[in-house]
């Protein structure tokens, strides 16, 4: 059978006894801008990156849903470096590799499997990075809205009788934070707007899509 990347990497870390790490919901494993000396990947669980904008609020960047470093800096030697985002735990627990960074680099140049990882990472992020600029940049608030949505199905989207739940809970807040507006009765208000629509409802406070075309129609190419 043949291995994908985290795969490979995932059983390189259990080879090298890695240490293995659990935190528990609404906890954070790293801070924006504060110094940190361990590379995390996450085994298990769903995570939020974020970081702080100047004016204090909280921008997300993104979901991470399955296995997957949480952030390889350029920096190979410094035993320290400052922390490119918050990462907050979504799910009821999360479990982490925790390797020190100096450590995690060593096993990385010595391998040229875990090298094409690395080389995948940046080249998979830079895209990821893309796509929330063109989201914010291209879309006014509803677009942004919409595309957000839109972009929930791949990380936890599920076919039922009624449309494809989102099977995950999204706040308004996080809404917000997602897409770039300063206020959750902003979002609320563009939601209702979809729901009156027939394009979205909710179940358990989660989203069911009922018209995915409406999301597209509403998101700039």
């Amino acid at each position: 059978m043949v291995l994908t990347d985290i795969e490979y990497l995932m059983n390189y870390l259990d080879e090298h006894h890695v240490p293995i790490i659990n935190k528990k919901r609404h906890t954070y494993l790293t801070y924006h801008g504060l110094a940190e000396h361990y590379t995390y990947i996450l085994k298990q669980g769903i995570i939020k990156n974020s970081i702080i904008l100047q004016d204090g609020r909280e921008f997300n960047l993104s979901y991470i849903v399955k296995p997957d470093v949480i952030s390889l800096l350029r920096d190979e030697v410094s035993k320290y470096t400052d922390q490119p985002f918050n990462v907050r735990i979504e799910s009821d627990e999360a479990t982490f590799y925790q390797v020190d960074r100096v450590t995690f680099w060593n096993y990385v140049n010595a391998n040229l499997e875990l090298q094409n990882y690395v080389k995948n990472y940046y080249r998979k992020k830079l895209s990821e990075n893309i796509f929330r600029s063109q989201r914010m940049v291209m879309n006014g608030k509803k677009g942004a809205v919409c595309a957000f949505i839109y972009s929930l199905i791949d990380l936890f989207g599920r076919q039922v009788p009624e449309g494809i739940l989102i099977d995950f809970i999204v706040t308004n807040d996080d809404i917000a934070g997602f897409c770039g507006i300063s206020s959750r009765s902003s979002v609320n208000r563009m939601l209702n707007e979809l729901k009156n629509d027939g394009a979205l409802t909710t179940k358990n406070h989660k989203f069911i899509i009922t018209d995915i075309s409406y999301l597209i129609d509403h998101i700039a190419n």
